[in-house]
Order: C-alpha cells, then sequence, then structure tokens
C-alpha cells in the first residue's frame, strides 16, 4: 500500500499545484459531482469490504505501472475550478508523465523521484523568476511543510491512498457495481477515522473526524476508480493569503493499461525554477 500512496500522491498533486498558481479565479462549474457516474445498486453492508479495499493497494501495486486519468475540482466562495490529467505512472516509486488541463490551459507535467515539475504556459512563464519554462517542487519539502504547520495548508486530494488506514469493519459497505472503461467493478463506500491517520492533530481540524471515500476494484481486487472529497477549513491561515478560509476538494482517480511503458526524466537544471514553498508567497 505504501508504494501506491506516493505513487498516487506524486500523480495527484500537481493538479492541486496548478489550482494554486491561479487556476481558481478563471473557473467553471462541473454538474458532474459523481465523477464518470456509472450505476449502482442500494447500499447494503458487506462483511469482506475492508479487507477487499485495504488490500486493493497492494493488488495494485503489484503491475508495477498504469495509465492513470484523474480529475480534481476544488470548490469555494461559490466558484468551482476543475483540473483533468491523463497520463502514465510507475506505481512503485510514484514517477509519472502526464498533461494537466484547467481553465483552459494545458501543462505538460513529469514527477520524477517525487520531485513535480511542471512546463507552463508562455503566457505564465513572466510570472515566474528566470522566466523559465518548468518550475519544479520537492514533493517531500512540501509534505515535511505541511505537516509543521506551515501556511500551505492541506489541500492535497492525494492523500487519498493513505487514506485506507483509517478504514474499520464498522464503516464500510458494497454499494453496487458499475463499468468503469469497460471492466465490471464493485464499488465500496468507506467513512476513514482521522485519528487512525498520520499527522492528525492538524488533519483532523482541517478536514474534521472523517474524510469520505469510495473506491471501485475489479474482479482481481484492483483498484480501477477512487473517489475521495474533502471538506477543508484551513487552520492558522495569514491574513495577506488570498486562498480561501473554507473550500471543498474532490478527486477521481482511474486506472487502466497495467503494464504500459513509462519512460520519465526530469528537464534539464538550467530550465527549472524551483517553486518549493513559493506558491503561497505567489498568492499574496
Amino acid at each position: 500500500m505504501t508504494h501506491l500512496a506516493s505513487g498516487i500522491r506524486a500523480g495527484a498533486i500537481g493538479a492541486v499545484g496548478l489550482l494554486a498558481c491561479g487556476v481558481l479565479t478563471a473557473c467553471g462549474s462541473d454538474g458532474d459531482s459523481d465523477g464518470k457516474g456509472g450505476k449502482t445498486s442500494a447500499a447494503s453492508g458487506t462483511a469482506g469490504g475492508t479487507a477487499a479495499v485495504r488490500t486493493a493497494y497492494a493488488r495494485t501495486a503489484e503491475e508495477e505501472t498504469a495509465r492513470m486519468t484523474l480529475r480534481t475540482e476544488t470548490s469555494a466562495a461559490g466558484k468551482t475550478a476543475a483540473a483533468d490529467g491523463e497520463g502514465v505512472i510507475d506505481l512503485e516509486d510514484g514517477d509519472s508523465t502526464m498533461t494537466i488541463s484547467a481553465g483552459g490551459q494545458k501543462v505538460e507535467q513529469r514527477v520524477v523521484d517525487q520531485v513535480l515539475y511542471q512546463k507552463l504556459p508562455a503566457r505564465q512563464r513572466a510570472q515566474v523568476p528566470g522566466d523559465k519554462p518548468w518550475i519544479k517542487i520537492d514533493l517531500k519539502k512540501a509534505a515535511a511543510e505541511q505537516n509543521s504547520g506551515s501556511s500551505n495548508q492541506i489541500n492535497d486530494p492525494a492523500q487519498s491512498a493513505s487514506l485506507a488506514k483509517g478504514i474499520t469493519d464498522r464503516n464500510t459497505e458494497k454499494v453496487g457495481t458499475a463499468t468503469v472503461d469497460g471492466v465490471k467493478t464493485t464499488r465500496y463506500r468507506v467513512t476513514v477515522d482521522v485519528d487512525k491517520l498520520s499527522g492528525t492533530a492538524t488533519l483532523k481540524r482541517q478536514v474534521g473526524p472523517t474524510v469520505p471515500m469510495d473506491v471501485w476494484l475489479d474482479g482481481q481486487g484492483r483498484i480501477r476508480r477512487q473517489q475521495v472529497t474533502m471538506n477543508i477549513k484551513p487552520t492558522d491561515q495569514p491574513d495577506r493569503t488570498a486562498t480561501p478560509r473554507k473550500m471543498t476538494v474532490r478527486t477521481l482517480i482511474e486506472f487502466s493499461d497495467f503494464g504500459t511503458e513509462v519512460d520519465t526524466d526530469a528537464p534539464p537544471a538550467g530550465q527549472t525554477t524551483d517553486m518549493t514553498g513559493k506558491i503561497g508567497d505567489r498568492q499574496s
């Protein structure tokens, strides 16, 4: 589960980073609140649901690589910004190559050794020191800043994989079945107990005692789709920050084409600007 957790985190954080760069101010509203839909039956309890969801991360990671799509919706102050991503990911170490689309813009994204690289549109490069084509964010350092209670709030829906640690027998139910990208799946709905997660104190202040998550598993117990919704209340936020004090972040991730080739390289150092810890400053 650990490997897949880092893979999902690395793959999805890019959409959040793009939103943090200001796309929220030019957003529209999306009416599909259930991701890509799919017919489901009435909810019913399942004795083996908890074990199925917990083992799904390991079973998915065993495939080593996959094609991944994601959709991140961030809603605040009556506006909703959507970011869509499509590409390939190494489920073992999180390296990935994706194209992120948001606010009418497309951004090439790579994750290499837990460092996020994004190639900005030409009109945005002038806003970055050095006017270089690529920015980079060290995900490990960014996570450390969040966990230490910095002004960079936990608005990372890619936390979804690690949420499995908070799943217990009493809060897992089988919702029904659905077809995801042509594959028959079983859908489970879980309520994650935040007290069982790392960084509990800060996370609980921001999202409350529980977080809802839905997981769609195929016949081999692998994750085909996962959706997590976080209602976030930022804490200890400086007044200079323009980020809304309350927001809802919903992320939908889908995996397909397991075993696909993944070949990701970091861009040349001379073409990158390190923006680790500086995204929040750009919003002031």
